[in-house]
């Protein structure tokens, strides 16, 4: 072997000691390796790599940079060195520049830190060499680094470099008052329990952010001192020093990705496709020829989709084009202009072939939250003109306002065929909302609900330590007059979630009349309701229950694009006395009733922080708009934060997120009222092969069109709470999906486990009809008592 002075042992021959070889005369073998020599020796059969360096400070062979450091091998020194191993020792600094020795420890030093720690042993392996003490008072406690990571201790990656052991370690407070239970890693999306553990950190400047500690410690080490920040908010001074105070370590470098060499490089390529329904380019959709007719010419306004010249009839790559999806929206904000140079319209020829643009992906292009969707546009019912009867299943958004003015001479045409496109963008979100309820597994949370006290019950239950919105809900109705009186059938979940929604709607959480946006509640912002009522409502989503459909376009906007590209309006104001200041402000017709206007709610200005220098009437429209925006969203951003951390839950919001049109039609509109139409579609009919399947069906959709022209006693709304329990059809669906068996019977059955319809066979229509109406009438009534 060989050794060097002072007792220091840096490099082993395993060879010879493993085979038994002597120690030359005089050496002492100290720090670490005076314990390995034996277990060398006992593991020469045991397929020991003896190539791989043991660290002179711990005396492991272990590689692992995210726990311990880059482990550094120094043939010049012939040292190698855990990086965290030297850096956390207690009895070494660094005295020498940058250059020198070890990242700036001295040989000399280490060599004497070595040679303390050969003294020590620890109190967790009970092995010699432990150069790291715990730095509280009268703390005798000694440990190598991984021991110490092992054992949940402290290191603190700053300053003087304190390490804590597991009893003196620093811990994260939390209010006594707050509550306990799971929520998403906002790194990993897996489930962290709220609980003040080594494992799980909790945010500083966010309420609801948990991580878990090696989730962060590795984006710390991806990130770098300039990129590690807060997930939720960017806060990144606060939100490091107190990661570095719970012993992550945040190096000193860039971020990995901005180190990565051509990691951009994708940025640079152009989109070279083209995307006309019938390309003529016999050498591809991607053959780019520049100067030639097969040179590919990219839409002007999004740039990311594209048509050679010769599939669209362009005679030069200067004419302006644009895409199907670019030109709709310009069509319908009013600025699109036919006159303009474009492409071949699609009714156009080429050599005798039609050249139609392929359908645009089922994607939603980002808009800013000032434009406008004619397809959300509502009005009053009209008259279908194929249909003497009115469209009263046509819904009315949640919002009074008006984004767009109405042409007199819109056909009634149009406003069947945006009913379609709302039910269309309807079904798109239904299927996004099946895919996130496969994430609900078998096992049950079952929460205990007083109907009368719908709010505070539903609280209790979600913030539950055992509740998981993964979990399938069940729900106990409990009538606090008759204990022994529950309910727990399938209509309560549907029943419970309509109650909750309603509840919300109508709370303290949200202003406005029929189009809420979020309030300022004190109290609910220090009890965390608005992250409450944000789960609670994805929750629903997902679990089969009714979506809110009160959401203002203002609210929905922040939500998805942020509500730092939303620019409200006057409607957003509930506030009669900030609304009547605000048109007084936009109404002066003179620069002397404008200061007077100002002058009369100068406090209000001011504690709004919206007061401006005025010098001409031009002025009042920022200043009307400084307004809009701090009441209408600066004010609640602690509120609308929590709140989107809320609708995180399940998925739920980067689901909007991604989808905002389908989102919207449920979210911002009522649901569909319903129809003989919808409800027909819903089920599917099942029949035994001796049953006349055509005359039963005939009855059935009879009794349909009955019930839907006020022919009956009973109304569409009471068929679909006798078969599933619900009112209403929740916008992910039902599950299972509705049945209708055709039996030979005497009565109707609703089946609401199974959401089957189980209807007798009857010689006449009326026979069929009076059935229905006294069963369902009776069944609904007994339920209601």
């Amino acid at each position: 072997p060989r050794f060097r002075e002072g007792g220091g042992c840096w490099r082993l021959n395993c060879l010879s000691v493993t085979a038994g070889g002597a120690a030359l005369p005089g050496c002492v073998v100290g720090g670490a390796a005076f314990g390995l020599l034996e277990e060398l020796r006992m593991s020469k059969n045991n397929n020991f790599d003896i190539q791989s360096p043991f660290c002179v400070l711990c005396g492991r062979t272990d590689d692992c940079p995210e726990k311990y450091g880059e482990k550094r091998t120094y043939v010049e020194y012939d040292l190698t060195v855990h990086y965290y191993c030297l850096l956390m020792s207690s009895g070494i600094w660094q005295r020498g520049e940058e250059d020198e020795g070890v990242d700036g420890f001295l040989i000399t030093d280490i060599r004497k830190e070595v040679n303390r720690a050969a003294k020590l042993k620890c109190n967790i392996c009970k092995k010699k060499g432990a150069s790291i003490g715990c730095v509280a008072p009268k703390c005798k406690r000694s440990y190598h680094f991984p021991c110490g990571i092992q054992k949940e201790c402290i290191f603190q990656f700053m300053e003087d470099f304190r390490s804590y052991c597991w009893e003196h370690r620093p811990v994260q407070k939390f209010p006594d008052k707050e509550s306990r239970g799971t929520s998403q890693c906002t790194i990993c999306l897996d489930l962290v329990e709220q609980l003040p553990v080594y494992t799980v950190l909790k945010s500083p400047c966010c309420k609801n952010a948990w991580f878990h500690r090696e989730c962060l410690q590795y984006q710390a080490l991806s990130a770098g001192i300039f990129f590690f920040r807060c997930t939720v908010c960017n806060n990144k001074d606060k939100f490091q020093k107190e990661m570095l105070r719970m012993g992550i370590h945040i190096p000193e470098k860039d971020a990995s990705w901005e180190l990565e060499e051509n990691a951009y490089q994708e940025l640079l390529q152009c989109y070279q496709h083209c995307d006309i329904k019938r390309c003529l380019c016999k050498k591809g959709r991607d053959y780019n020829e520049p100067d030639s007719k097969w040179e590919i010419k990219r839409c002007q306004c999004c740039g990311s989709r594209g048509t050679h010249l010769a599939c669209s009839s362009m005679k030069s790559r200067e004419q302006n084009w644009e895409c199907t999806e670019c030109r709709s929206i310009f069509a319908k904000s009013g600025n699109y202009s036919k006159q303009k140079k474009r492409s071949l319209a699609t009714s156009e020829k080429t050599d005798g072939t039609t050249c139609l643009l392929e359908e645009p992906p089922p994607k939603c292009p980002r808009q800013s939250p000032g434009s406008q969707r004619s397809f959300l546009l509502q009005s009053p019912k009209r008259m279908c003109q194929n249909n003497s009867s009115p469209c009263t299943h046509l819904e009315h958004p949640a919002s009074n306002r008006v984004m767009m003015s109405l042409s007199p001479l819109m056909s009634d045409r149009n406003w069947c065929l945006r009913k379609k496109h709302l039910r269309k963008q309807r079904r798109e979100a239904s299927n996004i909302l099946k895919e996130l309820n496969l994430q609900v597994n078998t096992k049950t949370s079952r929460l205990y609900i007083n109907a009368e006290n719908i709010w505070n019950s539903a609280l209790k239950g979600f913030r539950q330590r055992n509740f998981s919105p993964t979990n399938t809900i069940e729900i106990k109705f409990t009538n606090f007059k008759n204990r022994s009186k529950t309910d727990t059938s399938a209509a309560s979940k549907h029943h419970f979630f309509q109650l909750l929604m309603l509840h919300l709607q109508n709370s303290s959480l949200f202003e406005g009349s029929s189009a809420k946006n979020l309030s300022l509640d004190f109290d609910a912002v220090k009890e965390d309701l608005y992250f409450e009522a944000g789960k609670m409502m994805a929750v629903s989503l997902v679990h089969g229950g009714p979506s809110p459909g009160f959401f203002s376009k203002t609210l929905f906007s922040c939500l998805v694009y942020g509500p730092e590209n939303v620019k409200p309006a006057l409607e957003d104001v509930a506030d009669v006395d900030v609304a009547q200041t605000i048109k007084m402000i936009k109404h002066a017709n003179s620069l002397s009733s404008l200061q007077s206007t100002i002058h009369s709610c100068y406090e209000f200005l001011a504690a709004a922080g919206c007061l401006r220098p005025i010098t001409s009437l031009c002025d009042k429209n920022m200043l009307v708009n400084d307004i809009l925006f701090h009441h209408v969203i600066k004010r609640i951003i602690s509120p609308l934060e929590s709140f989107r951390q809320g609708l995180k839950t399940l998925g739920v919001l980067e689901k909007m997120q991604m989808h905002p049109e389908a989102f919207s039609s449920i979210l911002c509109h009522k649901p569909e009222r319903l129809s003989a139409e919808t409800i027909c579609d819903l089920f599917t009919i099942h029949s035994s092969s001796d049953v006349n399947k055509s005359r039963a069906a005939n009855f059935w959709m009879g009794y349909l069109q009955d019930v839907e022209s006020g022919e009956s006693v009973v109304t569409l709304e009471d068929i679909l709470l006798f078969v599933t329990g619900s009112f209403s059809i929740p916008p992910v669906g039902f599950d299972p999906e509705p049945t209708i068996k055709f039996l030979h019977i005497r009565y109707p059955v609703g089946k609401q486990l199974l959401n089957c319809l189980e209807l007798p066979i009857t010689k006449s229509y009326e026979q069929f009809k009076n059935k229905m109406e006294v069963t369902i009438r009776n069944t609904l009534r007994v339920e209601r008592e």
